[in-house]
Order: C-alpha cells, then structure tokens, then sequence
C-alpha cells in the first residue's frame, strides 16, 4: 500500500541500531514521514501509509529497504570547539522559546546563544530569555529591524571562531552543533557550511504544500562547493538560489563572514525585500573565493506555515526576495556579465521552480504564478528603495564581487572561462564525502554510537519532532488548516 499523495503526515525520526516496532500514532494521520538515522547519523527519509494510525515491521522494513544498509553511513564528524548560536528575531516570543529549548538541549560542551531582539516593540522577547534560565544565552536589542540587520549584530558580538544562524521557527539536533563543529574540523578550509532543514509538522495541507514548494532539505550526501571547481548538476552555479543552503540552518568561520561585509541589511525578512538575503550572502561568499560545505549530520526542524494566509505571504515574500537577488547581480558588472552567459539555464530553472510549486498541493495559492511573477517584478524596485534607506542609515551594503586578494584571478574571470572540469574535489575514500576525522567510535556498532540519545525503549527507537510529544508515541495530532 503507498502513501496517499496528500494526507496528514506525522513525523518522527526512526534510528536503525534501535529497535524495530509496529509504529503507532494518531489515528488522525495517514502517513507518517520517518528521517532514518544510523547512531544519530542521518541516512534518508522515507514515507510509510498508516491505517488507523499505524504501520506494521513488515511494512517498514519494506520502506527501510530503499534506501540500502545502513553499515554504508558514515558517522557524521564531532568536535567541540566553541560555537555561538545566533538567533535574529522580532515579536516571537512563543516561537523563540521552542527555538532555544531545542538549542539549550544540545550536547555541545562549548555552546554560547545570543538573542538579537530587532526593533522590540515590547519586552516579551527579553522575557522570553530570561524564562529560558540559561546563563549561556545572552538577551542583546537591536534599534534597527532586520534578519540581515540583526544577524550582522549577532556576528559582531560573537567571540568565537565558528558562528551558527538559525531562525526563531526551527528546532534543532541535539547534535547539530557539534556536527557543525565537526565539519569545520573534518575540513579546515570550509569558510561556510549549511545543513538539511526538515519540515517539523505536515498535518496541514499548507505545511505539505510548503514542504514541496520550498524543496529546503538538500538531501543527506555530503557536498563542497568551490568557484575554481564548479559543481556538475548546476549550470547557474554560483547564481543557484538555495544550492548551497538556506540561512535558517547556517554557520560561518566568523572571520571569513566578516571579511566579505557580512549579510546585505537591504535584504531579508524585516526589509521591503522580504527575502534573498542568505542566497546573496552564500554566493558572495563563493565569489571571494571560499570553500562552502554541506553537512547532512548538522539538521534541524522547520515549523512550516500551517494556514493559507501565512503561505501565500511567504511565498509571494520569498518571490519579491529572489527578484531583489537578481537585480544585485544586474547591478554589478563583472556578476551581470557572467550572469547573462547563464540566461537560458537560469530560464530553465524557473521553469522548474513554477512545475515544482504547481505540484505542491491543493493548498498551494490558486495564482501562484501570477504571485511568483509579480514578486520577481517588485523585487528590484523593492532592492533599490531599500538600499537607499540602508546606506542613508549607515548600514551594511557589501558589494556582490568585492576586489580580488592579492595573488588571486578575479572570480568574474575565473567564471568567464567555466572554472575546472566540474568535478567536485576528492575527498578521501570510505569516508563519505568526509575527511578521515571521525567521533569516537563504539565496538559492535559499525563505528556508530551505541545508541542515539533521546530514544525511548517504549517507542520502539522512534522518536518525534521535539516540540510534538504527547501520547504514547509523541504523536499528538498536528495542527490542521
């Protein structure tokens, strides 16, 4: 039996060294989408159909099958150097409390969190701190409104080395920052590195329509992205919105992020932009010159809009923030000049960026081309207008490509003749994409960990999205549009 193409989904984390039980939930769900893991390493995800809220071993296993043994994962690197968690937000504060919870969870022994409050409006977000009890987490207010505007903020106070962004509607891994952590070991010339970010609910019909819209879990295999060796299934590459990452699951070596300006205050969620500013950033980033990474181990969890008001205005926001990308690449130079040799594949890309929309579900926007179209439009009047107010105010405005280092080809040049053969760098054998930098390793387990934390013997090594427990299974009923 398949799983209906839109039904009620749970969803819940399965790992592969626990336990195999029957698998029962809310009658209310129809299916139920499971994130494999092999000791709390990420290997895939598969969707099992439920009747009455169940699904039998048998049936499990069958979908456990696809996606092959699980001795062929590799473990995820861990270190334990310091890293400072950044949170922008603005007028959360029930949101931002999950957040940090999840965060304050982590097995991470070196782990700083700082608030940015932008343009409070009242003092329930420094509540919303202080309710927390941590001395790790520091309450910092920003005058100026802006994701942009208060991540500059948080990479200004950090005092360590490996900063972390994400937002005020995610949920973390326990171990996400210490696989952050490890992915920097593992290569000391990552400059950037994103994770997987996973839908935490899709009860709604709005929360599965976005989950395909949006398309922000980049897979699990691990990924490295350089100017000089251009990845081969992308041929916009850098101009490519999401390839590298999205900013609600991103770190940064504080240094290389300070050296390109850091994020563009004329862009992001709190601007008339409304969106682009982690696309712009990630591809600066590239433009300078740095090595960026994508590490599945480092994921967490996205609480997607549940009702029909809250997606059209995220996706027409996201639209209007992709057109105000564009119209900064048109505004430089050497990125529209390299931009215009990628014209018919950036074409193609929307293409396929409108199919994927119309296939998202019932609840996608009924105009969604005509809102998609119309955001594109407004974005770089939107860019422009926002850009002037920002540089009147004194802010940050870096420029897409900035002057070439010393002893380095100018990246426009480099792009101009295609890079190198597009292959991406060698990474050493059996180790999954890794350098040979691993966790400690347990006998008898394949070199995975015993026993993935926070599993519960009555669950049957399942395991819900944090915020999700009640019942028997943690399988309250997600919330319905």
């Amino acid at each position: 039996m398949s799983a209906p193409n839109d039904a009620a989904t749970w969803v819940g984390e399965l790992d592969r060294l626990g336990p195999l039980r029957d698998l029962r939930v809310d009658p209310a769900f129809h299916a139920a989408r499971l994130l494999v893991t092999v000791g709390g390493t990420p290997q895939g995800q598969v969707t099992v159909p439920l009747r009455g809220g169940r699904a039998t071993i048998a049936e499990l296993r069958s979908a456990l099958i696809t996606l092959g043994s699980p001795e062929r994962v590799v473990p995820a690197p861990v270190a334990s150097d310091p890293v400072t968690v950044v949170i922008a937000t603005r007028n959360r504060p029930e949101s931002l409390a999950r957040c940090l919870r999840a965060v304050l969870a982590s097995d991470h022994p070196a782990l700083s969190v700082v608030v940015v409050d932008n343009d409070p409006p009242d003092e329930l977000t420094r509540d919303a701190v202080a309710a927390a009890g941590s001395p790790r987490v520091r309450y910092v207010r920003e005058p100026r409104r802006g994701a942009s505007v208060g991540r500059n903020r948080g990479l200004a106070e950090a005092r360590t080395e490996i900063v972390a962004f994400t937002d005020d509607d995610t949920e973390v891994d326990p171990a996400w920052a210490s696989r952050i952590a490890g992915a920097f070991a593992a290569d000391p010339e990552l400059a950037c590195v994103s994770g997987p970010v996973l839908a935490a609910r899709l009860g709604s019909p709005e929360e599965r329509a976005a989950d395909v819209a949006l398309a922000w879990n980049k897979g699990f295999t691990p990924r490295r992205f350089t100017l000089a060796e251009p990845p081969a299934d992308s041929p916009i590459f850098p101009f490519a919105p999401g390839l590298f990452g999205i900013g609600a699951n991103l770190a940064v070596r504080a240094g290389a992020a300070r050296a390109v300006g850091g994020f563009d205050e004329a862009m992001g969620p709190g601007t008339p932009t409304h969106g682009g500013e982690d696309c712009e950033f990630l591809v600066r980033m590239i433009l300078a010159g740095n090595v960026l990474g994508y590490a599945p181990g480092a994921y967490l969890w996205h609480h997607h809009r549940p009702d029909q008001a809250a997606l059209r205005k995220q996706m027409e926001g996201y639209a209007v923030g992709l057109g105000s990308f564009l119209a900064k690449v048109a505004l430089s130079p050497q990125g529209r000049s390299v931009a215009l040799r990628r014209l018919p594949a950036a074409v193609a890309r929307l293409r396929h960026i409108s199919d994927r929309e119309a296939g998202a579900g019932v609840a996608m926007p009924a105009d969604a081309d005509q809102t998609r179209n119309r955001g594109l439009l407004n974005g770089p009047r939107a860019y422009l207008r926002s850009r002037r107010a920002v540089r009147r105010a004194g802010g940050a405005v870096p420029p897409l490509i900035g002057p070439a280092r010393a002893g380095t080809t100018a990246p426009h040049k480099i792009l101009a003749t295609g890079g190198h053969p597009a292959v991406t760098p060698a990474r050493p054998h059996g180790t999954g994409g890794y350098p040979a930098v691993a966790p400690a390793r347990s006998q008898g387990t394949g070199g995975h960990p015993a026993a993935a934390p926070g599993r519960t013997q009555d669950t049957g090594g399942y395991r819900p999205v944090p915020a999700r427990t009640g019942g028997p299974y943690g399988a309250g009923p997600a919330r319905r549009g």
